[in-house]
């Protein structure tokens, strides 16, 4: 019952009006924030891009030299030298290199991964701020409008001409508010859209470097031939059918006597085993 009076109390249109009241300087305010914190990281990852940047033609000719020669320590002083997102993901390739191909990839894919989130950080920030700066430079106009419309009412009917001047002042700053959100939210845009092409490009370049890898040691590599299979001569001799071979000068054995048994019929590998009757 008492909470239903407070509320009855309460009108939350004067509430808003009474935010409004404050105008769009606390607004402009918020902006001018903003639009530090996206020069900041702007410049944090430009930064952060320049100092991890690589020669890519070198980088793969010290690979495929380095896997033909079976001499590795080149191209492990320079990547030991290097932050570069082609150099730690082939360094954690490397490292599996005496374990196999499938180990060097597991470990390609799993630093690729890592080293992804760290060549995206603050980017989601820039995007929110360039598409979202602009709704707070609006909402610092319409409060400043509401205000000045709220000053414009008392001044209406005594046709003061300084005070709808100043009114109308008051609606020229609320504008600027808008301008404002824009002149931050454009900036953020462009460099939250060229660092994305940015990591992408870097990922792509990690990519053929891993498949350049692989190949290379799949090369390596010697070409597995597969055994002959050797016939037994009991077997070979069985299967074709002749008699076997009697050394000359021993006498016959009672079933060298015997003609010769007709070869078996072929037969298919599923049929049951024939039982031989004995007499």
């Amino acid at each position: 019952m008492i909470v239903t009076h407070v509320f009855a109390e309460i009108s939350l249109t004067q509430v808003f009006l009474q935010i409004a009241n404050l105008g769009a300087e606390w607004v402009m305010w918020l902006l001018v924030v903003l639009s530090f914190v996206s020069v900041a990281i702007m410049i944090e990852r430009a930064l952060f891009y320049k100092a991890r940047s690589v020669d890519m033609d070198a980088l793969s000719s010290q690979l495929t030299s380095g896997i033909k020669s079976k001499n590795l320590e080149p191209l492990a002083r320079t990547i030991r030298a290097s932050q570069a997102l082609e150099c730690v993901v082939l360094g954690a390739g490397l490292a599996e290199i005496n374990r196999g191909i499938n180990a060097v990839s597991e470990a390609m894919l799993s630093a690729k991964a890592r080293e992804r989130l760290r060549w995206e950080a603050y980017l989601p920030i820039l995007g929110t701020l360039g598409s979202n700066t602009p709704f707070i430079g609006l909402l610092g106009t319409v409060l400043g409008i509401i205000k000045a419309a709220k000053d414009l009412g008392p001044s209406a009917g005594g046709q003061n001409q300084s005070a709808s001047a100043a009114v109308m002042t008051g609606v020229f700053e609320a504008l600027v508010a808008t301008a404002v959100g824009l002149f931050v939210a454009i900036p953020a845009v462009m460099a939250f859209n060229y660092f994305q092409r940015r990591v992408k490009a870097r990922v792509s370049q990690t990519d053929s470097m891993a498949h350049l890898l692989l190949s290379l040691m799949k090369a390596d590599q010697p070409a597995a031939t597969a055994p002959a299979k050797k016939t037994e001569p009991a077997r070979a001799g069985a299967t074709s059918g002749a008699p076997p071979a009697v050394a000359a000068g021993s006498p016959p054995m009672p079933g060298d006597l015997a003609p010769p048994m007709p070869p078996p019929a072929s037969e298919s590998p599923f049929a049951p085993p024939r039982v031989q009757q004995v007499p």
